[in-house]
């Protein structure tokens, strides 16, 4: 199930966070971080998209990303709920653009999106770190997601590195 978060320029403007808590705050009460990361038992993961609605001026050429409101916006998400990206709608590029947000990066046309690639490495590890945390306070012993989600940034974890953290 997706489900769409709308964001306007009020929501930046005050760095409120209401528009995602009133989705999260009854999911997690109701244990549903142990359907997050799949659908064996019948349920249907709950999966995060954004909505941005921001009145810009039509000669603005920047992405949201790199708007300096939005992107304060994410960091507040980020340091509220490091682990949210493991429920992010990735079919739809969530993670790239919630990564966006987070990380420097510059466009080109040819290429797409390039991330700083330090900063990237940095933010991997950071999200695994807190992706790993949550699920073990949790109960959710599986790492698959969190490997998913580490190889869709471009990065192969071994599980060694799993083992070593106790995971």
């Amino acid at each position: 199930m997706t489900t769409t978060i709308s964001l306007n320029a009020d929501t930046f403007n005050s760095l409120d966070l209401a528009p995602i808590e009133t989705v999260l705050k009854p999911w997690l009460q109701a244990s549903g971080f142990k359907t997050a990361f799949d659908s064996t038992n019948g349920a249907d993961p709950l999966r995060i998209q954004f909505a941005i609605d921001l009145p810009r001026d039509p000669s603005d050429p920047r992405e949201y990303s790199e708007i300096p409101e939005v992107r304060l916006w994410f960091v507040r998400l980020n340091a509220r709920y490091p682990w949210l990206p493991l429920i992010l709608d990735w079919e739809q590029g969530e993670l790239a653009r919630y990564t966006a947000m987070l990380v420097p990066h510059q466009f080109s046309p040819h290429e797409g999106i390039q991330f700083n690639p330090e900063a990237l490495e940095l933010f991997v590890m950071q999200l695994v770190f807190a992706c790993l945390d949550w699920m073990h306070q949790h109960g959710c012993l599986s790492r698959t997601r969190v490997k998913f989600m580490t190889q869709m940034l471009g990065y192969e974890l071994e599980d060694g590195f799993f083992e070593l953290l106790g995971g």
